[in-house]
C-alpha cells in the first residue's frame, strides 16, 4: 500500500494530516498499536520539520507487512551539520516557530528513537530527504 502527502512548509494548521492518516490506515489494517505510535510520532515530527524548516515536502509511505517505509523530500536551506541537528535540545527554529510551542530540539532525535532505521541526505542551499523504516515485528 502507498500514500502519498504533499506538506507546504510554514502552513502549521495541517501539520499531523499525513500523520492522521497513516495512523488510521495502520489501525484498519490490524497493526500492534505499540508499532502504530511509534510510526505516528516519527511521522509528526517529520512533518513538523518540515513546516517549519523548510518551503515544500512530499511524503511517500510505503506499506507491507513487514515494514512501514516513509520518505520524506523537502526542498529547503538543508541542514548545514547532521550530526549536531541529532542531538537532543539543538534547535535552529525561529522565534516564530518556538512562540508556537515548536522547536524544542527534539524532533530529530524523537524519529531516530521511534525508528528502526533512521537516514538523513542533506544538501545545504537544496533539501533534505530523510527516510524512516520501522519493522512490523
Amino acid at each position: 500500500m502507498k500514500l502519498d502527502f504533499f506538506i507546504e512548509g510554514g502552513d502549521f494548521a495541517k501539520v499531523g494530516i499525513a500523520s492522521s492518516e497513516l495512523k488510521k490506515t495502520l489501525k484498519q489494517l490490524n497493526v500492534d498499536p505499540k508499532i502504530i505510535r511509534r510510526t505516528v510520532v516519527a511521522l509528526y515530527e517529520a512533518e513538523i520539520n518540515i513546516v517549519a524548516h523548510a518551503y515544500k515536502g512530499n511524503i511517500t509511505i510505503n506499506i507491507n507487512s513487514h515494514q512501514i517505509d516513509i520518505t520524506l523530500d523537502d526542498k529547503g536551506p538543508g541542514i548545514p551539520d547532521v550530526e549536531l541537528a541529532m542531538k537532543e535540545g539543538y534547535s535552529t527554529a525561529t522565534a516564530k516557530v518556538r512562540e508556537m510551542g515548536f522547536g524544542a530540539g527534539m524532533g530529530l532525535a524523537n524519529i531516530r528513537n521511534n525508528s528502526d532505521e533512521l537516514k538523513i541526505n542533506s544538501i545545504v542551499g537544496e533539501g533534505t530527504k530523510v527516510n524512516i523504516i520501522i519493522n512490523m515485528s
